[in-house]
């Protein structure tokens, strides 16, 4: 799909900032698979991203959507927010991701694949 990267590695800064110029200016979408520690990056619905781990490999129990915002920091460059998060039959009800450890997995993959919230 357009728009969207699948990263194993630590994106480029310049890969990063046109993902952000392209999409919603101040941050990107992205889609986490937790058990692959890999990243789907880039374009308007987590669905997308979500949708391009499964086709290559990824089980749906593994992938959470989130928002990286570059230049808040550490501790406010992750928005755990996505509709994909919602699922009940895994303990969460609603958009935002409440299990602690999960976030605190997103986070580690996300500060090793994207960045710690750095300005671009």
């Amino acid at each position: 799909m357009a728009g969207i990267k699948v990263i194993t590695k630590k994106i480029d800064k310049r890969e990063l900032k046109k993902l952000v110029d392209e999409g919603f200016k101040d941050m990107a979408k992205y889609a986490v698979d937790i058990e692959q520690k890999r990243i789907a990056i880039g374009g308007e619905l987590h669905a997308d991203g979500e949708q391009l781990l499964l086709e290559s490999g990824s089980e749906q129990k593994d992938i959470w959507g989130a928002n990286y915002y570059p230049g808040r920091g550490e501790s406010a460059c992750i928005e755990y927010t996505s509709l994909i998060n919602i699922r009940p039959s895994q303990g969460n009800n609603s958009m935002e991701i409440i299990n602690k450890d999960l976030q605190k997995k997103i986070k580690e993959i996300t500060f090793e694949l994207i960045g710690k919230g750095e300005g671009l």
